[in-house]
C-alpha cells in the first residue's frame, strides 16, 4: 500500500472514529432528562445576559477582544448566536449523515463568518469540553479504559497542548494576521490531503458498485471491534523496544498482555495536543490510528481510553491555553453545542434511508468544500503581510469565492439532509416504532 493511501486511511479512520465518539455524546446528552436540564442552564445566563448587558459590556471594554471595534466579533448579538447555532448544526448534519469528521469544518466556518482564527480555535475546543463533560460516558466505559496507558499519554498531551496554544498566542501577538495565516495553512493542508482521499475512496467505491462489493451503508468502513488484535509490523517493532518504564495493556485480550516503552506513549500525546491545541478539534481525530496503527493497543482498548483522553485534552487545552487569556467566545461555543446536538440525530436518522455510497460522496465534497474556503482565503493573508505581491481587491475577491463556495456547497448539503429527513419522516418513525 503506498504511504498516500496509508495516511489517507490512518486519517479518515481516526475521523470516523471521533465522529462516533460525537454521536454517543449526543444521543446521551439528548436522552438524559438531568443533562438537557444542565443544558438550559448553561445556555440561559448566556443569552440573557448578553441580551441585557452586550451595548454596555462592549462600549466600555479596551479595543481588543470583548469590544465592538474588536478585531473578532466577540460581543453578543442575536445574529451571532443563530450563525452559530447554524454553523453547529451543519457540522452535527455532517457528522451524525456521514459518520466522519464533521468538527473539521468549524475553525473554517467560524473563521469565514468574520471570526479570527485563534478565537475560532478557542471556542472549538471549549464547545468540544463542554459536550463532552455533559456528555461523558466513561463511568460506562471503565472497563475498556487502561488508566496507566491513559495517564502517560496525556502527560504527553499536556505537553503538546501547551506547545500548540503557545504557538498560537505568540503568534498572535506578531501579528494576528500572520496568526490566522498559520491556522489557515495547517487547515489547508489537513483538508486538502483527507479531502482528496476521500474523493478518490468514493470514485474507487463507486466503480466498484457495479460488482456488489461497494459498502451499502453509512458504517462500513468503521473501525472493527477486533481491530489493533493483530498488529502490522511497525506496532512489533515499537512493542519490542524496551526502554523502561513500559507500560503495559490489552491483559484481557492477549494471553500476558502486551507493553510499550513510556516513550512512545509521550510522543504520541504530544502529537495529538499540539494538533488539539493549534487546530482545536480536540486531537480524538488522531488518537484512534495512533494507537491502533503505531502502537498495537486494541481498538476495544482505544475506544474507552479515546473517550478518557478528549476530556481532559481539551479541558486543559481550552481552559489553560485559551480561556484564560480571553481567547474563547462563550456565545458561539453554546451556540454550536445546541446546534451540533440537533444535526447529529436528524444525519444519524437520516443514514436509514440513504445509500452509504451517496454519503461517502458527500463527505469528500464537506471537506473539499472546507479545503476551498481556506485555500482561497490564504492569498490575502499573505499579501497583508506582503509575503506575495497581490492586490488588495484581488485577494478579497479570491476570499469571497471560497467563503461562498464553501457555504453554497455545506448549506446545499444540509438542505439535502433536512429535507430527506422531512421527506421520509413517517418511514422513520415507522422504524423507530418498530424498533
Amino acid at each position: 500500500m503506498s504511504l498516500y493511501r496509508q495516511w489517507g486511511r490512518f486519517m479518515m479512520m481516526g475521523a470516523r472514529a471521533f465522529a462516533q465518539w460525537e454521536i454517543q455524546n449526543s444521543y446521551t446528552i439528548l436522552r438524559d432528562r438531568k443533562r438537557l436540564i444542565l443544558l438550559f442552564l448553561l445556555l440561559l445566563p448566556i443569552i440573557l445576559g448578553g441580551i441585557a448587558f452586550a451595548d454596555q459590556i462592549s462600549d466600555t471594554m479596551p479595543q481588543f477582544l470583548g469590544g465592538k471595534k474588536a478585531y473578532s466579533p466577540a460581543f453578543y448579538s442575536t445574529g451571532i448566536f443563530i450563525v452559530s447555532i447554524l454553523i453547529g448544526m451543519m457540522a452535527g448534519l455532517i457528522t451524525g449523515c456521514i459518520g466522519a469528521g464533521g468538527g473539521f469544518i468549524i475553525a473554517p466556518a467560524l473563521m469565514s463568518a468574520g471570526i479570527k482564527g485563534i478565537l475560532a480555535v478557542g471556542t472549538d475546543l471549549f464547545h468540544i469540553f463542554a459536550k463532552a463533560i455533559m456528555g461523558s460516558v466513561i463511568h460506562r466505559k471503565l472497563g475498556n479504559v487502561s488508566v496507566h496507558l491513559a495517564a502517560v499519554f496525556l502527560l504527553g498531551a499536556i505537553i503538546g497542548a501547551t506547545l500548540g496554544g503557545l504557538i498560537n498566542r505568540v503568534l498572535y501577538e506578531i501579528n494576528p494576521v500572520l496568526s490566522d495565516a498559520f491556522i489557515t495553512t495547517v487547515y489547508s493542508l489537513m483538508l486538502g490531503f483527507l479531502g482528496a482521499y476521500a474523493m478518490t475512496d468514493f470514485l474507487k467505491a463507486r466503480k466498484a458498485l457495479a460488482g456488489g462489493s461497494a459498502s451499502q451503508g453509512a458504517d462500513a468502513h468503521a473501525p472493527k471491534k477486533d481491530e489493533g488484535a493483530e498488529m502490522g509490523n511497525l506496532p512489533k517493532k515499537l512493542q519490542a523496544f524496551k526502554l523502561p518504564p513500559m507500560v503495559k495493556f490489552d491483559n484481557e485480550l492477549v494471553p500476558g498482555g502486551r507493553s510499550i516503552s513510556w516513550l512512545f506513549l509521550v510522543l504520541s500525546g504530544a502529537l495529538v495536543g499540539l494538533a488539539a491545541g493549534i487546530m482545536g478539534v480536540g486531537g480524538g481525530f488522531l488518537t484512534f490510528p495512533i494507537f491502533v496503527y503505531v502502537l498495537g493497543v486494541s481498538s476495544m482498548t482505544t475506544v474507552g481510553t479515546d473517550i478518557f483522553q478528549i476530556v481532559f485534552t481539551a479541558g486543559y487545552a481550552a481552559i489553560s491555553q485559551y480561556a484564560i487569556y480571553g481567547f474563547i467566545f462563550y456565545t458561539l461555543a453554546m451556540g454550536m453545542l445546541l446546534g451540533s446536538l440537533l444535526g447529529i440525530q436528524i444525519g444519524a436518522m437520516v443514514t436509514k434511508v440513504v445509500k452509504g455510497i451517496t454519503i461517502r460522496g458527500f463527505y469528500a465534497m464537506a471537506v473539499l468544500a472546507g479545503f476551498m474556503n481556506r485555500i482561497f482565503a490564504l492569498p490575502a493573508k499573505l499579501g497583508e503581510m506582503e509575503l506575495i505581491p497581490i492586490s488588495k481587491q484581488t485577494g478579497a475577491i479570491l476570499e469571497t469565492i471560497g467563503v461562498w463556495a464553501f457555504f453554497i456547497a455545506i448549506g446545499g448539503f444540509g438542505v439535502w439532509v433536512v429535507g430527506t429527513f422531512l421527506k421520509n419522516i413517517r418511514v422513520l418513525k415507522g422504524e423507530e416504532a418498530s424498533s
